[in-house]
């Protein structure tokens, strides 16, 4: 687990040195901000058709062997992005291929990644890793925002893409030395969990790819858990958390401050990020209703936000505001990879990819579009509001669904009680 925690963190860090260059390439190919935004929804959109597929080609095919693949392909891409930089040969049509199969990889690499590291730890401490993994990441994508800068200013743009070429490659040396831990779901197991559950009933006779993306479908539509828990998060990924939009503009806006004043806002939204993480990896036992509290108090802070009267209050409620959706994510993403069987958990998380695109690709412009009408602190406000009601109505419709009890009379025949029970 500690290798391979070293080597996400250099993903990671490889990865935003990457996306951080990639945007002032698009803009000096370009000279369009528009491109660069579409750029990255490139990218994203595979996601929306292709995760259920990535989801289940994790979960038919070895683990390992699928993480280690699909990072050498990403390998593949950065070094040929990186040489086409190098030899002043990249036009837009071409950035945007490449972006396009990054994120049909990305499909299968991401739950195969998120997946593998699952399997270095016993189960009861599946949370912990995730937490791990979040830390993690974000102490990534500090590395990688800085190094970027840096890069760029002293070996030029195509540094960093082959940078990030190398950070993957590393990755796939250190995937064929992981051993699972004792007490992990093996992928041994896994696989022959699956083949067990096809060969009951007539869905084993069936296509293969057919039925398991059917069955990812299938469980998720009718698990309550995961449901309330695409609400929870889809309606928070809407009206909130795409802080480096609304804190953007309040910053600039009403509170007068330039771009100093936000990377100090930015810089205090990572900082919490890691704390978040810190706290989320000693979680034990995340719950559904504990990511909807703490969405419900992230939305109370974000309200408060939007009213701050100078930037020196916002700093103070930025930080509470990102370790509360730091803890949020590494609680959500807990439930998510250990409420389903472990021989349906790729195909989970392929339907939970492909609805949190529809988040990340229509969140941002409807939040726009509230700016727009009601002003950065009346988006912030609004859509504080909105998930706080939201949340506090689900929570309450919840309470009522208590079950009546049938009481049993001494009269009454058992099998006509029993009938009116049913």
């Amino acid at each position: 687990m500690r290798w391979w925690s070293v080597a996400n963190f250099v993903s990671n860090a490889g990865t935003w040195m990457q996306l951080t260059v990639q945007n002032l390439l698009v803009l000096q190919i370009t000279g369009s901000a528009a491109a660069t935004g579409l750029s990255m929804s490139v990218q994203a959109a595979p996601a929306l058709l292709m995760s259920v597929l990535g989801g289940a080609a994790v979960d038919r095919w070895p683990r390992k062997l699928t993480a280690a693949v699909s990072q050498a392909l990403l390998a593949v891409i950065a070094f040929t992005t990186a040489t086409l930089v190098a030899l002043d040969r990249l036009d837009m049509t071409t950035l945007m291929v490449l972006a396009a199969v990054t994120g049909m990889v990305a499909t299968v690499d991401n739950p195969a990644c998120a997946l593998l590291g699952n399997d270095l730890v016993p189960a009861e401490d599946v949370p912990s890793a995730i937490g791990v993994g979040a830390l993690v990441f974000n102490a990534g994508r500090l590395a990688g925002a800085a190094l970027a800068g840096v890069t760029v200013g002293f070996l030029g743009t195509a540094a960093a893409y082959f940078a990030n070429g190398f950070s993957f490659l590393f990755v796939t040396a250190v995937i064929p030395f992981l051993r699972p831990a004792a007490g992990a779901v093996r992928q041994a197991a896994v696989r022959q969990a699956a083949v067990g559950q096809a060969a009951v009933g007539r869905a084993a006779r069936r296509p293969a790819s057919g039925t398991s993306v059917r069955e990812g479908l299938a469980f998720f539509a009718r698990r309550p858990r995961l449901l309330a828990l695409a609400g929870v998060t889809g309606i928070s990924a809407v009206f909130g958390r795409n802080y480096g939009l609304t804190l953007a503009v309040l910053v600039t806006g009403p509170l007068a401050g330039g771009a100093g004043a936000f990377g100090t806002v930015s810089t205090v939204l990572a900082a919490g990020g890691i704390v978040g993480a810190v706290l989320g990896a000693r979680l034990r036992r995340p719950s559904v209703r504990l990511v909807g509290a703490l969405a419900a108090t992230g939305a109370l802070l974000q309200i408060a936000a939007g009213l701050s009267p100078s930037l020196a209050m916002l700093v103070v409620l930025v930080l509470p505001m990102a370790v509360v959706e730091s803890v949020s994510d590494t609680a959500g993403t807990a439930v998510l990879q250990t409420d389903p069987p472990a021989h349906l958990r790729g195909r989970v998380l392929g339907v939970w990819g492909s609805i949190g695109t529809v988040w990340s690709l229509g969140g941002p412009p409807a939040l726009g579009l509230l700016m727009e009408l009601a002003g950065p602190r009346g988006a912030l406000i609004t859509g504080g509001a909105v998930i706080a009601l939201s949340l506090a109505s689900g929570h309450l419709l919840h309470r009522r669904r208590v079950t009546t009890p049938v009481a049993l009379t001494k009269d009454a025949a058992p099998q006509e009680a029993l009938q009116t029970a049913a």
